[in-house]
């Protein structure tokens, strides 16, 4: 298995120069040269998933030079193993009761190229609960379109605005193995994921998260970490499609109600699957 670092340096190369933020910043591009976040291409189903994306745990752009790589820190044969290590999202996690924030999301394809561009917001309140909401930045009807996904603990509900359908599924089967399960507190994380320290890239200190099982919606995710709190999602899924997510206005342990993370479909809505009572 490659170590985490190495997995981080891959995941830092990047060609292209810059993407603007939306969230009053600007990040470097999927591709761009010194980026140091990951290109993660997931479906935005599974970034969905993805984020709540990690956050509601026993439940979050390029390619580096040599030289980057070469810098990566090392992890010494004596030391601990790296998955026995605490890491900054184990501390993140042990501390997080809600979570609210608003995001910015993009997809690479495997060239690097955008293909996607969306906003949202996320609110997460543990254990096992969360609201993944997020709307095209582009296109007609961009602000009423989009998907809504929640989790109530019991079931997980996908909201396809554009189909007017649901979808639900029981949560057990649904989120075997993403990272919205890893951040909501439904299941044991280090029994479902392989957590390890990747080093510091851009300012910040990244940590990648590998799921346990071939069944998983993603190959890797890493997240990123500055004083503690976190500030990007890079995850890459099976169609080597980047996802990266970037957080602003995020709010920790604050209030949640129980409408914020419930779901009821609306009235004409196609509705597939039986929720569990």
């Amino acid at each position: 298995m490659r170590g985490a670092s190495a997995i981080a340096n891959n995941h830092f190369r990047g060609r292209r120069e810059s993407i603007h933020g939306g969230c009053e910043c600007a990040i470097p591009g999927a591709h761009a040269p010194g980026n140091d976040y990951l290109h993660s291409r997931l479906p935005i189903r599974v970034l969905s998933l993805g984020l709540a994306l990690a956050l509601v745990g026993p439940a979050a752009v390029a390619v580096v030079p040599p030289a980057a790589a070469a810098a990566a820190p090392a992890v010494s044969a004596q030391s601990t193993p790296a998955q026995s290590q605490p890491t900054q999202l184990d501390a993140y996690l042990d501390h997080l009761k809600t979570l609210r924030a608003s995001f910015l999301q993009t997809l690479a394809d495997g060239q690097g190229k955008e293909i996607d561009r969306a906003s949202g917001t996320i609110i997460v309140q543990r254990p096992g609960k969360f609201s993944w909401d997020i709307h095209p930045q582009s296109g007609s009807g961009a602000g009423t379109a989009g998907q809504l996904m929640v989790c109530d603990g019991r079931n997980l509900w996908f909201f396809d605005r554009d189909l007017e359908q649901v979808t639900v599924k029981p949560v057990d089967a649904a989120l075997s193995a993403t990272p919205a399960l890893l951040l909501s507190g439904a299941v044991d994380v280090r029994r479902n994921f392989t957590i390890s320290p990747a080093g510091e890239r851009l300012g910040l200190q990244w940590v990648l998260v590998e799921p346990h099982g071939a069944e998983a919606d993603f190959r890797e995710a890493l997240f990123g970490f500055d004083k503690g709190e976190l500030k990007r999602m890079i995850l890459e899924d099976k169609l080597d499609q980047t996802a990266t997510v970037i957080f602003d206005k995020v709010e920790r342990n604050v209030p949640v109600s129980a409408a914020e993370v419930s779901f009821t479909p609306p009235k004409g809505a196609d509705v597939i699957g039986t929720p569990r009572k």
